[in-house]
């Protein structure tokens, strides 16, 4: 017989009874439906404590992470209305002068925790946070056309001193370049017209894959959507993003890279 909600005081009660009387944990415990394990750690709150080990006991926890002692989270605060342009490095740091050698120095982590606590983490922090950069679900191309890959092989001084932007897109299926168009910038408006041009010709791929920089994301859009990106979006094409840090997530497209670089630069990359 499980507990019943209405008297767990007495269930218990009971439950001690009979192990007092002589009858066996095991035994008990299975009519109980509780297991030996729970059994034991009544009786033995009961041998302890006596009947008041039978009550229900708080679940609140006996410390909380980030807790500090009320005088350095009041000197937190204060610093942080004195100067609230300061984040929570440099707050520890004024901690770090104050206070070494008295107390323990709590980490950067743990003084951000408490500003956000009062409130003093500003919203656009917290955005940011929201938006940072991660990647999506990838897929594998079956046949041309289902995913098309894009990126900028970097900057490239020309033989007039000035610098190209090469903006290059294959498809991942068939590994052929698309397009290979050296611009003057990575500003979005040329590379939409880019794209239009490449629309054209080449017809309307199922998804692309790039990076999570500009102008392929946007660090400050919504979901990191740029105006590039959402226009890809309304035509229809999913978008698929690689993990920061990740080129080998767009391999194919980077050992292209690799090979344009050596037949394009003098002396060869």
């Amino acid at each position: 017989m499980p507990w019943r909600e209405c008297s767990v005081m007495e269930e218990r009660l009971r439950f001690v009874a009979r192990l007092l009387e002589g009858e066996g944990m095991s035994q008990v415990c299975r009519e109980f439906g509780i297991s030996r394990k729970t059994g034991y750690k009544i009786f033995n709150r009961y041998q302890d404590e006596g009947l008041e080990a039978l009550c229900d006991r708080s679940r609140r926890p006996v410390r909380y992470a980030n807790q500090l002692p009320d005088q350095i989270e009041r000197l937190i605060v204060e610093t942080k209305r004195e100067k609230p342009h300061w984040g929570a490095r440099k707050i520890k740091e004024v901690l770090i002068r104050k206070l070494a050698g008295d107390v323990r120095i709590p980490a950067k982590s743990t003084v951000h925790a408490v500003l956000d606590r009062h409130g003093l983490v500003s919203q656009a922090r917290k955005r940011n946070r929201a938006n940072k950069a991660m990647g999506t679900a990838l897929s594998q191309a079956v046949q041309p056309n289902d995913l098309w890959c894009a990126d900028f092989k970097g900057e490239f001084k020309t033989g007039d001193g000035r610098y190209c932007y090469p903006l290059t897109v294959t498809d991942q299926a068939s590994r052929y370049l698309l397009l290979c168009e050296a611009l003057e910038s990575t500003k979005e408006a040329p590379v939409i017209e880019a794209f239009v041009r490449l629309f054209k010709e080449r017809g309307l791929p199922a998804a692309i894959r790039s990076d999570n920089g500009l102008p392929f994301a946007s660090p400050n859009g919504l979901y990191n959507l740029s105006r590039l990106s959402v226009w890809w979006l309304r035509l229809g094409i999913s978008l698929e993003r690689i993990r920061p840090g990740k080129p080998q997530q767009n391999g194919r497209h980077e050992r292209m890279h690799l090979t344009l670089k050596k037949e394009a630069t003098r002396p060869p990359g």
